[in-house]
């Protein structure tokens, strides 16, 4: 009994101790050749490296352990951007994993598949030629196997998502509690700091996508 007690109590006090870090770099040597040999930024993109921030930022994953994850944004938006995390950190709000693309060549398709929470990509917009504000580090995907691109025609590209087609919560699962619903405190804080989220579009639907 004293033994489960002790376990407890160490357990409580991890979580009364536990903090959230966030720190903000310019875009380093290391970080640069990482984007260029991952393919998520090159000559002809939208935005200078000098124009966007490399952020560390703690986060719960899907097992309520913490993690350092890491994410590149527009400076104007980087001390934000830390902000909203922290609210999410402190709201419970679980997240996969948090990787730059460059880990994932650059690839959209490969980073959603690993349900990969990111922003900065150079790259242009779902069925568009214009840049994406992915483009220009002003948006990001959240969890984004739970919260899938869902086209005018109801078509949802990847398999793990197509359980999350209904938008509904259905239990209290971490997948179930990153599914992004208009009404969710997660949404809130985004539209609180003035970020527009994909959920609210007209036809097309993107349920992972916040931008600025």
């Amino acid at each position: 009994m004293k033994k489960m007690i002790l376990v407890l109590s160490l357990f409580c006090f991890t979580i009364l101790h536990a903090e959230y870090h966030a720190h903000i770099s310019k875009i380093t040597p290391q970080v640069k050749q990482r984007m260029l040999k991952g393919n998520s930024w090159r000559k002809g993109c939208p935005v200078h490296l000098n124009d966007l921030r490399y952020l560390r930022m703690t986060y719960r994953d899907f097992s309520g352990r913490e993690r350092q994850g890491e994410m590149v944004v527009n400076k104007v938006v980087a001390s934000e951007v830390t902000q909203i995390f922290e609210e999410l950190y402190d709201t419970g709000y679980p997240i996969r994993q948090m990787r730059l693309v460059s880990d994932y060549n650059g690839n959209d398709w490969q980073s959603i598949e690993a349900d990969n929470t990111s922003a900065f990509n150079c790259r242009k917009a779902t069925g568009s030629k214009h840049w994406s504000k992915h483009s220009y580090g002003r948006a990001i995907d959240l969890n984004s196997i739970e919260n899938p691109y869902i086209s005018r025609s109801g078509r949802i590209a990847h398999k793990e998502s197509l359980q999350y087609s209904k938008r509904v919560h259905r239990n209290h699962t971490a997948a179930d509690k990153a599914v992004l619903l208009r009404n969710d405190k997660t949404v809130k804080i985004f539209k609180k700091h003035g970020w527009k989220w994909g959920g609210d579009w007209n036809g097309v639907k993107d349920y992972q996508h916040f931008s600025k």
